[in-house]
């Protein structure tokens, strides 16, 4: 595959300096006639506050039904790491990579959950999906409880 941006170059990809920056790779989807689910999970996800500059920290999961394409992982991973120091609200850095994700690969259908830990005492959990689940795919729980400090 010739046309990708970061995987098989012998040189280390610097990190973009902005998510807008980032290029986001497809690849051909081998299974286009059939219907399945692909989760990404980023546990250490990192964006700074729009006012404070603090770091944020979230758990992201990612899951999609692909149709013709899938994202190359090498480059969500950069694409991921390029908000390490963009500054945007936790509601608009989860659901702008959604909508990010969506414009790239067309799929059937996309969700993002992002469970962004405490600052100031209180968790943000942000959902966005591109629309109803379609039937028939086994689409699992995400899996991160919600936020119980020293519960």
């Amino acid at each position: 595959m010739k046309n990708l941006t970061h995987l098989g170059k012998s040189t280390p990809t610097p990190l973009p300096s902005a998510p807008e920056d980032a290029v986001l790779d497809r690849v051909p989807n081998p299974h286009a006639d059939t219907p399945y689910l692909v989760r990404f999970v980023q546990p250490e996800f990192t964006s700074l506050c729009p006012v404070t500059s603090q770091p944020d920290f979230a758990h992201l999961v990612l899951d999609y039904i692909p149709q013709d394409w899938l994202v190359e992982s090498k480059s969500l991973k950069i694409y991921l790491n390029s908000f390490r120091n963009h500054q945007a609200f936790h509601e608009a850095c989860t659901v702008d990579i959604g909508k990010r994700l969506v414009d790239l690969l067309a799929p059937q259908w996309l969700r993002i959950g992002g469970y962004w830990y405490p600052r100031g005492g209180m968790p943000i959990d942000v959902f966005w999906s591109s629309g109803a689940a379609p039937d028939g795919v086994w689409i699992p729980e995400q899996g991160v409880a919600g936020y119980r400090g020293r519960g």
